[in-house]
């Protein structure tokens, strides 16, 4: 009997709360980066919990602190190799870093969606960053791993790997729940990602904290 392909399985999850979270302020910025609270450091461990019994071959995170701290917590002291990525980092909020959550709103609604955020980036150049990341990983041969990333990406992931127009991904991401998804949905993701024009979309703005 010829033997079956293996079945590659992505857990892509959000960061634990952070302070950023608690206070409604962006966080886009590693060399600022805020780190868990106390009620996210519990998720980070509940998230560990629900993966104990799951072979994880590779965790990826970004640059900043608060998917790091998620990672270190969640596998306690499994052996498993952590590789951080710059490019699964937040959208770069430019002049909205520390800033209230509602001035990125009312930027967002003054002006055309695709406008560049001042001295930051685009939605379309975030979400080109992450389909360069996620091609990296798709070219690697690990069966399961693990991405702790952010709102924001995880948001248009799940849209980009949905296939049928009755589907839809969650309008918003809880703080460290995993979501699993297979290496065909990952590609559809990227392949989706790349055929974008670069254009701003409105989106839950949890994913700048």
């Amino acid at each position: 009997m010829a033997a079956q392909p293996t079945v590659r399985l992505f857990i892509l999850a959000r960061h634990a709360e952070s302070f950023a979270n608690l206070a409604g302020v962006v966080s886009s910025d590693p060399g600022r980066s805020v780190g868990l609270t106390s009620r996210g450091r519990a998720q980070a461990r509940q998230l560990g919990a629900q993966l104990a019994n799951l072979e994880i071959d590779l965790a990826v995170c970004s640059r900043l602190l608060r998917t790091q701290q998620t990672v270190d917590l969640a596998l306690q002291d499994r052996p498993i190799p952590v590789l951080i990525d710059e490019n699964f980092d937040e959208i770069r909020a430019g002049d909205f870093d520390e800033q209230p959550i509602d001035a990125y709103w009312t930027f967002k609604r003054q002006h055309p969606e695709g406008t560049r955020l001042p001295h930051g980036e685009t939605l379309g150049e975030a979400l080109l960053r992450y389909a360069a990341a996620m091609r990296r990983l798709l070219s690697r041969a690990e069966p399961v791993t693990l991405v702790i990333l952010h709102e924001l990406a995880l948001h248009h992931i799940a849209s980009g790997a949905t296939t049928l127009e009755s589907q839809s991904s969650p309008s918003s991401f809880g703080n460290a729940l995993p979501y699993i998804f297979d290496e065909q949905a990952i590609k559809r993701a990227v392949t989706h990602f790349e055929s974008m024009e670069s254009r701003d979309t409105r989106v839950p703005l949890q994913g700048t904290q």
